[in-house]
This record gives C-alpha cells, sequence and structure tokens, in this order.
C-alpha cells in the first residue's frame, strides 16, 4: 500500500489521475468535436499549466484529489504575470478564460469519477464585461454607399455589409449554400442554417439590402466556381480589409467581423422597434440574456420606448 501511493497508484495498481495526465487524455479525446480555433485555446491553456506546475512543483505535476482553490487562486496570479509572450500580459478576460477552461477539465474529471470532490466550488469567475460597440445608421450607411476601387475591398465591404443586415457570423457566412435559402410563407426568401458554433437552428428573413447583395454574388461570372454562395475569404484578410475599409470611410470604431453582428442586434433590429425576444432568436443566441448585453447600451432605445409610453399615457388624460 505504501508503495503505491508512493508511486500514484490505486490498491489495483492502476495510476491515479493527474492535472497533466488529464490535460492529455481531454485534449485527445475532445480534439475530434472541439473546434480548431478551440484547441489551441486548450492548448494555449495546458502551456500555463505545465509552465505554472514546473516552477511549483519539483516533480512538474500533481494529484487531482490534490487540487485546491489554493491552487486555483495560485494559478491565477501566474497567469497575470507571466505572459506567454513577452510584453503581451494576458487581460482579465483572457485569464478568467483559462480558469473556465480548467475548470470545465476538472469538471469532467469530476463526472468521470476521477476526482472525488471539485475544488472550483467555492471560486468565482470574474469576467469584465464591455461595452458592445457596434455601428449606427450614419456610419453603416458612409459604408455602403462608399466606392471602392479595390476588388477585395468590395467584396469583404459587401460581405461585412450582409452581415448587417442578417446577423450572421463570419463562420456561418461563408459555409452559406444555395440550398439554405429558402422561399417563406410569408414572401420572403430565407436563410436557413445552423450556427456552426453551438448548432442552434437560425432562420433569418432576406432584408432588401441583404438580398440585393446575394443576387450580385449570384449574377458573378465566376460564382459558378463557387459551392458555396460566397466567395472564401479567410478571416485575417477580412478583418485586415475591414481595417483599411474603415481608415477610408473615417470611421473610428475598430471594424470587425464580429461588429457587423453587434450592428444587426442594434441599429438594424432593436433600434427599429424589433423585441428584445425576436432579436434572440434571429442570430441564434441560446440564452436571452446573451441579447440582453446589447439592451443596456441602447440609451437612444430607452428614449424611444419612454416617448412611446408618454404617448399612450397622453391619450388617456
Amino acid at each position: 500500500m505504501l508503495k503505491n501511493s508512493y508511486l500514484g497508484k490505486t490498491a489495483a495498481g492502476e495510476e491515479k489521475m493527474t492535472l497533466n495526465r488529464l490535460v492529455v487524455t481531454h485534449n485527445e479525446m475532445m480534439g475530434k468535436s472541439l473546434e480548431p480555433g478551440t484547441m489551441k485555446n486548450y492548448k494555449s491553456t495546458a502551456i500555463y499549466l505545465r509552465n505554472y506546475m514546473n516552477l511549483k512543483y519539483d516533480a512538474g505535476d500533481i494529484y487531482l484529489k490534490d487540487l485546491t482553490y489554493q491552487f486555483i487562486t495560485g494559478f491565477e496570479w501566474y497567469i497575470r504575470n507571466n505572459p506567454l509572450k513577452e510584453g503581451d500580459p494576458c487581460t482579465t478576460n483572457g485569464t478568467m478564460k483559462h480558469l473556465e477552461r480548467l475548470k470545465k477539465m476538472v469538471t469532467w474529471a469530476y463526472k468521470n469519477e476521477w476526482i472525488d470532490k471539485d475544488p472550483f466550488i467555492a471560486y468565482k469567475l470574474r469576467f469584465k464585461r464591455h461595452e458592445m460597440e457596434f455601428l449606427d445608421k450614419d456610419e453603416l450607411a458612409r459604408i455602403e454607399g462608399r466606392e471602392l476601387e479595390n476588388p477585395m475591398l468590395r467584396r469583404v465591404r459587401d460581405l461585412f455589409i450582409f452581415s448587417c443586415y442578417t446577423g450572421l457570423a463570419y463562420i456561418d457566412l461563408i459555409m452559406l449554400k444555395p440550398a439554405n435559402i429558402m422561399a417563406g410563407a410569408d414572401g420572403m426568401q430565407w436563410i436557413s442554417t445552423s450556427r456552426k458554433k453551438t448548432e442552434i437552428p437560425v432562420n433569418v428573413p432576406l432584408l432588401r439590402p441583404a438580398l440585393v447583395i446575394l443576387e450580385k454574388f449570384r449574377a458573378a461570372e465566376d460564382g459558378a466556381r463557387w459551392e458555396t454562395l460566397f466567395p472564401r475569404v479567410s478571416n485575417q484578410e477580412m478583418n485586415r480589409s475591414l481595417k483599411l475599409i474603415g481608415e477610408i470611410c473615417e470611421i473610428k470604431k475598430r471594424l470587425t467581423f464580429h461588429l457587423a453582428r453587434h450592428t444587426f442586434a442594434t441599429t438594424i433590429t432593436l433600434l427599429n422597434g424589433v423585441p428584445i425576444e425576436t432579436i434572440s432568436k434571429l442570430p441564434g443566441h441560446t440564452k436571452l440574456a446573451t441579447t440582453m448585453v446589447y439592451a443596456h447600451v441602447m440609451q437612444s432605445k430607452i428614449s424611444m420606448d419612454m416617448s412611446m409610453l408618454q404617448r399612450k399615457l397622453d391619450l388617456h388624460e
């Protein structure tokens, strides 16, 4: 028994689960089901864990049964003060993301009965909420109406505007196929797909500006070569081009493709009176609380709602 305990084995001779072994096992088993970008993040967390344990423990590892609240808070301090890239420290949210991934792996171990207690039970992830940026009506009009000589910039601008009027994320838009466009009972053309990230069904009616862009790509001479509705443009090229478009259109906000999704949820829908419950369904959010992030930044929306209330009250006087 003493020998097994010293070697980290059970009475039956099986090795006890260590944290390093858990990380390797998790990444090997989940690597086939998680997206490459997600796995890249898990590997970054694994590097932080390995560096932290090499510094803290002679063996460079720890048994899961020995994981404590103290280990977790120590790991948080380590991430904040030891960036993987010199001069590029982890932000609060970046640090919390690493802790969140560790928590998911530990919870996975708990469900597999590799650990008897959850060391995260007293630890609270503390994300810093940021104000959601979006394009207002004037900024959107500036981008839509700007003449662009560069073909790539024109292509990226059209894809960005299409997202502004549909709320589709980059990967969901790029993967759209002709079969995803359907005629609705209301006579409108609809996008019927599911989010790549969550597999949640997404059904969005095509507003006229989006339909015009779609027809433009359908009529393109090289459109027949594409298996998808739109040509493939890498996410890096997309955001690089959007940065140039922002400078050309004199927009001070940092243009990214994800900004289009926020613009759809605010300027296109919320500010035009679409109920928050409907907006939640259109982008494929899993929780209403996710969509509510947009509502608290909209002072103009509050003003519109209160003006409408005042008009109703005036009618009853």
